[in-house]
């Protein structure tokens, strides 16, 4: 159930529908029929894209699923983009709904955002809005994604992006057979520090790439809980709603410390302190040795709770080792490529990268320049997104880059998960064993399904 919205709004949205024609469309047929009859009203010079502001007809419409507190940073890092609105909120937490539809409301001065509470009505109802944003859990981001571009949507959606190898799979498919811009917030591809690095390794500055580390997160381990929480008095559907909450997953008796963020560290939920940050490093590192379409090959266990220090290569020989400790960065999210002739290094908070020699780092902002100049892309994650919704050109975060750097999570988790040695095929997307290859996908609840 929707929050209501009022009998001229949906009017007007049902002579839209019957009409046969585009919203955009029949904004301009109405200023046009305006014009025609003299009509006295004052339209805003906002409406008409003048004073810096863009029309509406211009405008990327916009509708927000399960906005919690990562949400809400980028919520507020989308809204002074000029050529995007955001209209409609999506949440199965009531307090989280109105949360969103207050800092939208205050943002464009008006108490237009409406709220919904069911994703399938949302995305059923909104015919009008042209891409979304999503920041669930972990075990919402692929199914919203999927559900999203069938219903024609454009996907920006928070990371991890997938739970398992098959949801990523079917992810990328369904980007390609509809056509959808995909976007996942790994961000560190657009920005400067992090894009040199990833560069001076692709254009051969450091030599000959062979090893390359990635941060995983310092807290939790590998190896997930199994186990649920005590349950507690389930809330009323409209305060929260527990069953759109689980979505896929398996039930689980109602705890409000899931809701509040403790569902992390759970296998139900979670992609485990390698999927939390390496979700992010790992695109990065395989960007910089030019792997972003594939996995590695030989994932080595280690007898440790984490994946600290697990090696995993692939097949051009380049080792990618996790780590989860500062050894080789300062910061979150970190990464180091070393070559044969140097290394560069760096992580979030760094004014400048690491380097091996300061000659390289005076190649900084040629090689970010370049970038820009070659690719077109800003150092902005938001407004690469955006405006490759209007291009239709790939993001560079997009559903291939995501699904082969999550498949590299997935494998080390399950090679965690197992205690030993895997061989992956990453164009089969199969294993060297059974036991493995069970573990690419997990059952669904209906009907959330795919």
């Amino acid at each position: 159930m929707r929050e209501p919205v009022s009998s001229t709004s949906r009017a007007t949205a049902a002579a839209v529908r019957a009409s046969g024609i585009s919203r955009r469309l029949f904004l301009k047929r109405v200023a046009t029929v305006g014009a025609v009859l003299g009509c006295p009203a004052i339209i805003p010079a906002s409406a008409l894209g003048r004073n810096g502001a863009v029309a509406p007809s211009e405008r990327i419409v916009m509708g927000a699923i399960g906005i919690g507190s990562r949400g809400m940073f980028v919520l507020r890092w989308m809204l002074p983009e000029k050529d995007v609105q955001f209209v409609a909120v999506c949440d199965a937490k009531r307090t989280a709904r109105e949360a969103v539809k207050r800092t939208i409301d205050q943002h464009y001065g008006n108490q237009d955002c409406r709220m919904y509470r069911d994703i399938r009505e949302f995305l059923a109802e909104r015919t009008d809005i042209d891409a979304v944003l999503i920041a669930t859990g972990d075990r919402w981001h692929a199914l919203a994604s999927i559900w999203a571009m069938r219903a024609g949507k454009d996907v920006y959606v928070e990371k991890p992006s997938s739970m398992t190898i098959a949801e990523g799979r079917a992810v990328l498919e369904t980007a390609r057979r509809y056509g959808r811009i995909y976007q996942t917030g790994t961000q560190r591809l657009s920005e400067a520090n992090f894009v040199f690095c990833i560069e001076a390794a692709r254009q051969g500055l450091l030599g000959r790439v062979h090893t390359v580390y990635a941060h995983i997160a310092p807290w939790d381990a590998a190896e997930m809980r199994h186990d649920w929480l005590p349950a507690q008095p389930e809330p009323p559907p409209e305060e929260v709603d527990w069953d759109a909450w689980l979505g896929p997953c398996p039930w689980r008796p109602y705890n409000a410390n899931y809701v509040a963020g403790g569902w992390r560290g759970h296998y139900d939920f979670h992609t485990s302190c390698i999927g939390e940050w390496g979700a992010h490093t790992f695109a990065q590192a395989q960007a910089g040795i030019g792997m972003e379409h594939t996995s590695p090959t030989h994932y080595h266990y280690v007898p440790n709770e984490t994946g600290d220090g697990m090696v995993a290569e692939f097949a051009n020989g380049v080792r990618l080792i996790l780590s989860r400790g500062d050894k080789w960065w300062h910061g979150s999210c970190g990464m180091r490529f070393e070559g044969t002739e140097g290394w560069a290094s760096c992580a979030d908070g760094y004014s400048k990268p690491e380097v091996s020699s300061p000659k390289l780092l005076g190649e900084l902002r040629r090689v970010v320049s370049d970038y820009m100049a070659r690719t077109g892309r800003p150092m902005s994650h938001v407004r690469d997104f955006f405006d490759c919704v209007k291009s239709r050109r790939l993001p560079v975060a997009n559903a291939a880059v995501m699904h082969h750097s999550m498949t590299t999570v997935h494998a080390c988790n399950i090679c965690m998960w197992l205690k030993r040695d895997l061989v992956f095929d990453p164009v089969k997307e199969e294993f060297n064993d059974p036991e493995a290859n069970r573990l690419r996908s997990r059952a669904m609840r209906a009907p959330w399904t795919i």
